[in-house]
């Protein structure tokens, strides 16, 4: 039985709350016969937008780096459909740093718009890419994860 505290909707954000954004194009397939964005597809934009601005700040290398993260949780509310042909401007934070662990919140804006469309969250756990085993954050990646903590 849910209590009144679990079941509270989460409400759309407004731009500013997020540091850094990127900029992405919906694809004919990602629409389903519904004439929207399939609710898949918003997952694959939150770890598009995380992992891309952290390859750009030479913070991850996917193919010979030593530390991986690998999700454990994710989550997403939906506020207004998206749909092709649209751009969608995600905007990225963090909200929690751990030893090993990050949670990255990750909000959708309709191109241009002023509050989320969805906005939703993942935790990476950090590990050792051969051992699978939880790892310290490196330095550099703390470094960058700083610059987008939540305010």
């Amino acid at each position: 039985m849910n209590s009144p505290a679990t079941s509270a909707r989460a409400l759309p954000q407004q731009r500013s709350a997020y540091p850094v954004f990127r900029s992405i194009s919906t694809r004919w397939m990602d629409n389903d016969v519904y004439g929207h964005v399939n609710n898949v597809v918003y997952y694959s934009w939150f770890d598009t937008a995380v992992n891309a601005h952290l390859i750009e700040a030479g913070v991850l290398d996917i193919h010979a780096g030593q530390t991986i993260g690998l999700v454990v949780e994710t989550q997403c509310n939906y506020f207004e459909p998206l749909a092709f042909p649209q751009q969608v401007d995600a905007g990225i934070r963090v909200a929690r740093i751990g030893g090993s662990s990050v949670r990255y919140e990750v909000g959708l804006f309709a191109g241009g718009g002023s509050i989320t469309a969805a906005a939703g969250h993942f935790v990476h756990v950090y590990v050792d890419r051969a051992t699978r085993r939880p790892a310290a954050l490196p330095a550099p990646l703390r470094t960058v994860l700083e610059r987008l903590l939540a305010h």
